[in-house]
């Protein structure tokens, strides 16, 4: 009999985690590997914001927060909610997490019985069906191609729901796509979810601010679903903060009571230095997210050449976030050194040992005709690991 439970052995190893890992075990026995495999901005944190945080010390906020978040935090959060949004929220609305995974982990825990259905578009960030997993739901996918630019439409949603469904999840930017829902989409799959008010909806929107259509749209502005709708949000992506882990919902008032109950059972509150940290991003203002966006912008453009320059590479042009998500069916079946590639993962680790540049595999996406290539990377890294790809791929045969 194993020592360890069901829940952690059936609980898949995160692949953007893993690979990183594999990228820097290979960089450290003296290989150049350019990591392209981590979704994590390479700017660093704005020095505004980082004063805030040397002040909180020097001003002794040193001890427990409260589960929920500092209320002067939540307050910046609802404010940058109406402000930003157009959305209104009370500060009790608003539970602050240690990283946006937690206010994830936090929601689906509190929303979904053993047995429920969860329906996720895929491709998928690769935590959300784990985290169901955890909750002992079921996932239910709906695939979204390429050709609709991995977004679903209203009538695949409307056929994916059955009376066990509770939940839908997804992101906007999306994690690994890039894609983002024009409000006329959202409000085509809002529609739908008005006729079945049993069932809620986690909206992502961790890279609002990481998107090149000018005005990020939340579905939670559909007053008909509002109440139903559970936002993601949180610093790491638009202010450079991924290390200092802080996330936050914003919800109906018995879910954000319910999240509160659950965090104050594993973490308790966020770290007292990052929440000061936070208040001072959400009251800074936008200068330095915005240069950070034109920067990622630029750098899409250039990735988005090389990649068409590829043989045999089918990609689209994303509007958010800092990903491609290249189909690369055609290199299936091909060999290199008697390495047979057969699918999307065989070929990241083929790309890491032969052109030693870490991307994901497509698989623990929910697609395993793609992979995942971040371009939050500096411009030249970016030339030399398209570079490379190219070379790497033009051995298969």
């Amino acid at each position: 009999m194993s020592t360890l439970s069901n829940r952690i052995q059936n609980l898949s190893e995160s692949a953007t985690i893993k690979m990183a890992k594999m990228g820097r075990e290979l960089a450290a026995k003296g290989v150049d590997v350019i990591s392209l495999s981590f979704g994590e901005p390479d700017f660093h944190t704005p020095e505004h914001i980082k004063a805030a945080a040397k002040q909180a010390m020097d001003q002794n906020f040193t001890y427990y927060t409260p589960v929920s978040g500092y209320p002067e935090l939540r307050k910046a959060v609802a404010a940058k909610l109406k402000n930003e949004n157009g959305l209104d929220y009370d500060f009790s609305q608003i539970v602050v997490s240690t990283g946006a995974k937690q206010a994830i982990a936090n929601a689906v825990l509190c929303l979904v019985n053993p047995g429920e259905e969860v329906i996720i578009p895929t491709p998928y960030w690769v935590s959300y069906s784990e985290v169901v997993k955890l909750a002992e739901g079921v996932s239910v996918f709906i695939e979204a191609p390429v050709e609709q630019d991995f977004k679903i439409t209203p009538a695949q949603l409307e056929a994916a729901i059955t009376p066990k469904t509770k939940l839908f999840m997804f992101s906007s930017p999306c994690n690994p796509t890039g894609s983002v829902y024009s409000k006329d989409e959202l409000e085509g799959l809002a529609k739908v979810f008005e006729k079945y008010p049993d069932i809620y909806i986690l909206s992502d929107e961790i890279y609002e601010h990481i998107n090149f259509v000018d005005k990020h749209e939340s579905i939670a502005q559909f007053d008909y679903i509002k109440d139903r709708v559970i936002i993601i949000n949180g610093w790491s992506k638009a202010f450079a903060m991924t290390g200092w882990r802080i996330g936050y919902t914003a919800s109906n008032k018995e879910i954000a009571a319910a999240c509160d109950k659950m965090q104050g059972q594993i973490t308790s509150g966020t770290c007292s230095i990052t929440q000061r940290a936070g208040v001072a991003a959400y009251e800074g203002g936008l200068e330095t997210v915005l240069a950070m966006r034109e920067e990622f912008k630029k750098r899409r453009d250039l990735v988005y050449g090389l990649l068409k320059e590829i043989p045999g590479v089918k990609v689209n042009l994303p509007e958010g976030a800092f990903y491609f998500f290249p189909d690369v069916t055609s290199f299936f079946g091909k060999s290199y050194n008697g390495v047979t590639i057969n699918d999307a993962d065989e070929l990241a680790i083929f790309l890491l040992e032969n052109a030693h540049v870490a991307t994901v595999g497509g698989d623990s996406f929910g697609d395993k005709k793609s992979i995942r290539i971040s371009y939050a990377a500096a411009e030249d890294k970016l030339v030399e690991a398209m570079k490379r790809i190219k070379e790497a791929l033009g051995k298969l045969i």
